[in-house]
């Protein structure tokens, strides 16, 4: 796998964990944070989609804007980027999940959720916060798209040229 191939495999990414796992040993203890109700909440971001996420212990239910995940995140690939988290933490089926989200369209709502997810179980376990990390599921993907300039068709596509 060379350098700029961003493409990785499950098996890489669990390699990955473990090896964030002894260095998560060394790190300085956090805190959890939950609510009285024993929830944790993040904010997940992606593209123009803000998620609102909570998680608390449960049998593997996830809401998003009042509907079941299969309902709202149709398309199986959306499905699997929420899963992801729970899958590399070894918590797959564990907590229930809460959410809302707005702006952007589904693809980018779905990456913002699985960031809320994974940042809100940073907080329920801290003890998670190496092998999400080492993942990359932490790092907010700011990649966004580039606005529109006076003078062009598209963010940088110039106007068909004419010679006469």
């Amino acid at each position: 796998m060379s350098g700029t191939d961003k493409t990785t495999s499950f098996a890489d990414l669990k390699t990955m964990a473990v090896n964030a796992a002894t260095l998560a040993e060394i790190a300085p203890k956090r805190e959890p944070k939950r609510d009285a109700l024993g929830r944790s909440y993040a904010t997940g971001r992606r593209k123009n989609a803000i998620a609102r996420v909570w998680i608390k212990p449960g049998k593997g239910e996830i809401i998003v804007n009042g509907k079941p995940v299969t309902t709202y995140f149709a398309r199986p690939v959306l499905r699997m980027l929420l899963t992801q988290p729970f899958l590399i933490a070894d918590r797959y089926n564990q907590f229930d999940v809460f959410c809302t989200t707005n702006g952007g369209g589904l693809s980018g709502q779905a990456g913002a959720v699985r960031h809320g997810i994974s940042r809100a179980l940073t907080h329920y376990e801290p003890e998670l916060r190496g092998i999400l990390k080492a993942a990359g599921f932490l790092t907010r993907d700011s990649r966004v798209v580039e606005r529109k300039k006076y003078g062009k068709a598209k963010a940088r596509r110039s106007f068909q040229f004419s010679k006469r």
